[in-house]
This record gives C-alpha cells, structure tokens and sequence, in this order.
C-alpha cells in the first residue's frame, strides 16, 4: 500500500505484466506495420514510460513525437481538453501511431482525432497500453489494446495523481474504503465476547456481523443460501465454507457505508482467514486486527457454571461440556494465532475484570489501528 497526498493506492499491475503487454504491442503493431516507417506519437505527460519502453523495443525504424494535453483534475476525467503542445512537422502521408498510456471516458481520444484530422495522414492508428471498456463513450476504433481494466483511478508508470506517481514502474490502484476498521474478535465461551462487541460498534460505529446471528436469519428466512446451509446442517455435514463467506458478503454488501465490521465467529481455520482476507480485498479494505480476550480457564468455567443457573442451556450447565468448548476454541484459536501472528495483526487482551475495565483495554488497540 502506498499513499500520495491524502489517498491511498494498493498494488494492481506488476513491472512484469506491464512490460509483457508492452511487447505484445510492439509484436502486433510491428508486424502489421511491415517495412512501412511510422510515426509514433506520444500523448503527454502520462504516456513518456509506455513510448520510451515501446520504441526501444520496436525492431525497426520510426519516428517519435509527443504532443501534450491536458484532461484531468485530480481522479476525474474533465470534459474540457487543452492542445497545449502541437505538433511541429508535416506528417502529410504518413502512417501514425497514437501511443496512449490509458484510455478511459475517450474524450483525449477524440481531441487527437480533431487535432490529426487537419494533418491529411494516410492513416491513424490508434493503440492503448490501459484501456477501461466500462468508462468508454466514444465511437472510434481502437486497434491495439495492451490490457482491458475495470473502470477504478489508477497510478504508476506514466499516470499521476496530483502530480505524483509517475514515477513509480508499476501500477496502483485507488483504494476506495481509505478508512475502514475491520476486527475480527475472538473469545473463549465466557470470555464476554457479545458483551464487548456491543460496546465496541457503539463507541466505534462499526457493523458488528455475528456468524451464528446471520446463520439464524438466514435459515429462519428460507434465504437462498439458508436453505442451501440447512441441507447440509440436516444431513449432519458441515456447511461448505463458501456458503459462509457468500453470507458475510450479503452482510458486508448491505452496509457498505460502514465504518468497519466486527467479525465474531468467523473464521475459524486458515482456509477461513484467507477467504476473509480475498473478501474484504474485493471491497478494497481488509482485516486491521485480530483481538483475542485472554482468560485463564477456572476463571471461564467459573462464569459459564454461574450463567448456566439462568441462561437455561444444557452446555452451560455441565462442567466436562464447558472444558470441552474451552479446548476446541484454543485449538481452534492456536492456528489463528498464528495465521495473523505472521502479519503483526495478532493482539490479546487481558479478559479479567470489570466490562469496563475490559472495554478500556479493548479500546487502547482499536485506537492505536
């Protein structure tokens, strides 16, 4: 993750990708082109890396221009085009080649057409290393396209942002949740997981998404993936994970102007990690922390025997049954540890004391995220 002025750019096309596409141009182009000697015609600023790399690549000689015009104001293409460096030879008769860093909304595009249609070219080609299908409202003709991406602002290799950026040989893509907290929160059964995770979306306006919570709504609703969820639980089977994930999806999509989430219940293997962590990198964010209440266990077996005596459930009330639930979850947890651990994501608290107390504590990690 990068960060230029005020956003923050995630990591989107490597060296190795650009310079493949790159040569698949120089390849087509060339070899359509023949012996014929064209005129490349770089679109400046953003397109000097793409004409430097291409020419140099090219097999056979050329020429090269640049002319320069200006189309953005920030992260937003302009309706409004400037020609604000012309070209300075004829090029009646000759075949040119517009080498573009990026086409998106093709408003430079049809500047170039405007400008070139008084030059009486034999022919005009125009070819595109970045190229957004989504973003595009014109009618020209592209005829070589390096790469098809989605319609997102990027930066690197040529492409800036406020005036940075160009610099960099990759390419970055803007991360559009600058902002957003995500917690996953783990406790031993009696640990005072709910409790805290109350707490904690109040004071942090965070969508607290409980796995067993969205099971029940799910399944109490006859959703699509409660009903697929129930055949398996019916048969005694575990439900796939992806079943899960596309539950949390559902969730996350409905509040997708939140804050952050607090995951609770979810995940409980690495498998379940990762498929979190490609979940939330869809949605541009991720996992900031694993927050892990610590709790020796008599004091647990102490809480859940006397919360037994009034929440009336049976795996409160027998002491082998309590040991048991405490286990799984550290063998369970053990492994997770670990998983983010390896990530410097991994920070327990001390579960002891009053909820206030416990909150302070809590809280003294979020706020350091």
């Amino acid at each position: 993750m990068i960060k230029l002025h005020d956003l923050y750019f995630k990591p989107f096309i490597s060296e190795e990708q650009i310079q493949s596409s790159v040569e698949k141009l120089v390849e087509e182009i060339a070899s359509d082109l023949g012996d014929e000697m064209p005129v490349f015609v770089g679109i400046l600023n953003g397109s000097f890396m793409f004409v430097s790399d291409f020419v140099k690549l090219y097999p056979k000689p050329c020429e090269v221009t640049f002319i320069k015009l200006a189309s953005y104001e920030g992260v937003k293409s302009t309706e409004d085009i400037q020609r604000l460096i012309g070209l300075t030879q004829d090029l009646t008769g000759r075949t040119v080649v517009i080498l573009e860093d990026i086409i998106d909304s093709g408003n430079t595009l049809e500047e170039v057409h405007r400008i070139f249609r008084n030059e009486n070219v034999k022919q005009l080609i125009i070819a595109t290393l970045f190229y957004k299908p989504e973003a595009y409202k014109k009618d020209y003709k592209l005829h070589y396209v390096g790469m098809e991406i989605p319609n997102k602002f990027i930066v690197g290799y040529g492409l800036d942002y406020k005036g940075l950026g160009r610099d960099m040989p990759a390419v970055y893509q803007l991360k559009t949740t600058q902002y957003m907290t995500n917690i996953v929160l783990f406790g031993p059964p009696g640990a005072g997981k709910g409790t805290q995770a109350n707490f904690l979306k109040e004071k942090y306006d965070l969508v607290h998404i409980s796995t067993g919570d969205v099971f029940r709504y799910n399944i109490k609703n006859e959703t699509a993936l409660g009903m697929l969820a129930k055949s398996y639980m019916d048969k005694g089977e575990l439900v796939p994970d992806q079943v899960t994930i596309d539950m949390l999806n559902k969730e996350v999509e409905k509040n997708a102007d939140a804050k952050g989430f607090i995951f609770d219940g979810f995940p409980r293997t690495n498998a379940q990690a990762k498929a979190l962590d490609n979940l939330m990198e869809s949605k541009d964010s991720q996992i900031n922390a694993m927050v892990a209440l610590e709790v020796e266990d008599e004091v647990l077996v102490g809480r859940l025997l006397e919360r037994g005596k009034t929440s009336g459930r049976a795996d409160d009330a027998d002491e082998s049954i309590i040991r048991n639930r405490i286990k799984e979850y550290y063998d369970k947890t053990a492994i997770l540890k670990d998983y983010y651990s390896d990530q410097d994501k991994y920070f327990g608290v001390d579960g002891v004391g009053s909820i206030e107390e416990i909150t302070v504590r809590l809280s003294g990690v979020i706020d350091k995220l």
